[in-house]
């Protein structure tokens, strides 16, 4: 089955809320769904902190499907656009709604960001 464009953005509009509900109802509840704002777009999710800083996240429901360079250069932008220490991806799995149950993919940058609470200096290659 193909997902028509408006059948797509209502899917990702239902996992934006579930996960946001979920992650307001478990840590903070000012934590909830932005409004969308184009090129300027600073992730899907806000209100969640850690360590003083900002987290961003990004939400994902391709069916199962995982793009997941592009995913975390988005998150990353979206992370630069607001300031935040931390940008993050949750996407779908496939076979479970629980929004516990879901896929969080960072880069080990954005790791050690959320566990120290500084962003690293980019490492040398």
């Amino acid at each position: 089955m193909t997902r028509s464009r408006s059948s797509a953005k209502a899917a990702g509009a239902r996992f934006e809320r579930a996960i946001a509900d979920h992650l307001a109802h478990q840590i903070d509840d000012r934590i909830d769904r932005r409004v969308k704002t184009g090129s300027n777009d600073r992730g899907d999710i806000g209100g969640l902190r850690h360590m003083g800083q900002r987290i961003v996240i990004e939400c994902k429901d391709y069916g199962g499907r995982y793009l997941v360079g592009p995913w975390l250069a988005e998150a990353d932008i979206e992370r630069g656009n607001d300031d935040a220490g931390v940008g993050l991806v949750i996407a779908k799995r496939r076979g479970t709604t629980n929004p516990a149950d879901q896929v969080v993919m960072l880069t080990v940058h954005d790791l050690i960001s959320l566990l120290t609470g500084t962003r690293p200096q980019e490492a040398n290659q």
